[in-house]
């Protein structure tokens, strides 16, 4: 089974890992581009409600393998995630 597929042209590919993938019911998505990356959290809940609470507010989120910093209201209000781009959704790793 292949994890990922070419997004189409004007879309970004977004990877679904651990708690995300079993909230979402996906490995993978595409997703029209662009999103702002302070809006993607608001875009995803749209789509699964209730997201946000329960798996994204803990998520660490990685935009062509580069981490971002939703936190730093400058940097995710200006950055976009544009067609052709890899965002991954990087639940808390918990060791046991």
């Amino acid at each position: 089974m292949e994890f990922k597929s070419k997004a189409p042209a004007d879309c970004f590919t977004i990877l679904y890992f651990a708690a995300a993938s079993t909230f979402t019911g996906k490995k993978t998505e595409h997703i029209p581009a662009p999103v702002r990356i302070c809006d993607l959290f608001t875009k995803l809940e749209g789509t699964y409600p209730g997201i946000k609470d329960k798996v994204l507010s803990s998520c660490a989120v990685t935009v062509n393998m580069e981490y971002v910093d939703l936190d730093d209201e400058v940097s995710s209000t200006d950055q976009e995630i544009k067609a052709g781009d890899e965002v991954a959704i990087i639940p808390p790793v918990s060791s046991g």
